[in-house]
């Protein structure tokens, strides 16, 4: 008897992915943008030739990737496709290891510095002193809030983002605020401390900006591979309990 309960289900399984494929499609077909209406259930049920309950479940599916976003007693509408169901993925695959267990922290942080390590050596060489000068403030900033025994993780954040800028590509920020979130909401989890040397940081961001200023691409990329070795460093002491 499961045998049968499962081969009534899996179609079941099907037929809602491909009508969450049928949505998308719709939304690409008519150039739908980010916040505009979605046609109603009814309209739905009518284009896609199924059930009430098959549109809302493939519609609440969409919600959860942020493809779509369901304002109830509004209507429907194209959502923003944002990164937070990657954001939440990989918190929830992080947390699900063992609490002194750093791999996982380890593994984000390493696509991560993967990433930048390309990135730095696109704009190292490129930018300009007036970009320089705005990164050279953040790391003021930072040393500053450092010095007065204050936080700066979203200085630091800003020193990241602001050192793409100039790329224009808006998925570069949204990719490392990403992993940014994810690496800060794991450590408040689990109750790491703040940086236990804020000198140490800040050092090895002004290393990055001497390295851009004399348009050294390798030696900006090797500060940055520096800067995140000695984060991977912090996260798997922190998880083992070490000081």
């Amino acid at each position: 008897m499961p045998e049968e309960t499962g081969s009534r289900r899996r179609p079941e399984r099907r037929l809602s992915g491909q009508i969450q494929r049928e949505v998308m499609q719709l939304i690409l077909d008519r150039k739908l943008r980010a916040g505009a209406p979605l046609p109603t259930e009814a309209e739905l049920m009518e284009d896609l030739g199924v059930s009430r309950n098959s549109v809302r479940e493939a519609l609440k599916a969409l919600q959860a990737l942020d493809i779509v976003d369901i304002r109830h007693g509004y209507g429907t509408y194209v959502g923003e496709a944002s990164l937070t169901p990657l954001v939440d993925g990989l918190t929830f695959r992080t947390l699900a290891r063992p609490s002194d267990d750093a791999s996982a922290l380890a593994e984000i942080l390493q696509v991560r510095e993967v990433l930048e390590e390309g990135l730095i050596r696109r704009v190292a060489g490129t930018l300009s002193e007036a970009e320089l000068d705005r990164l050279e403030a953040v790391v003021t900033r930072m040393e500053a809030a450092g010095q007065e025994g204050g936080p700066f993780a979203e200085l630091d954040r800003e020193f990241h983002e602001l050192l793409y800028a100039s790329l224009g590509n808006a998925l570069v920020p949204q990719l490392l605020g990403a992993f940014w979130t994810v690496f800060h909401r794991v450590s408040g989890i689990r109750g790491w401390t703040d940086d236990p040397a804020p000198e140490v940081t800040v050092r090895r961001h002004r290393d990055i900006v001497t390295a851009l200023r004399a348009h050294d691409v390798e030696g900006a990329q090797r500060a940055m591979a520096f800067h995140f070795r000695g984060i991977e460093a912090r996260a798997a002491q922190e998880s083992r309990g070490v000081s």
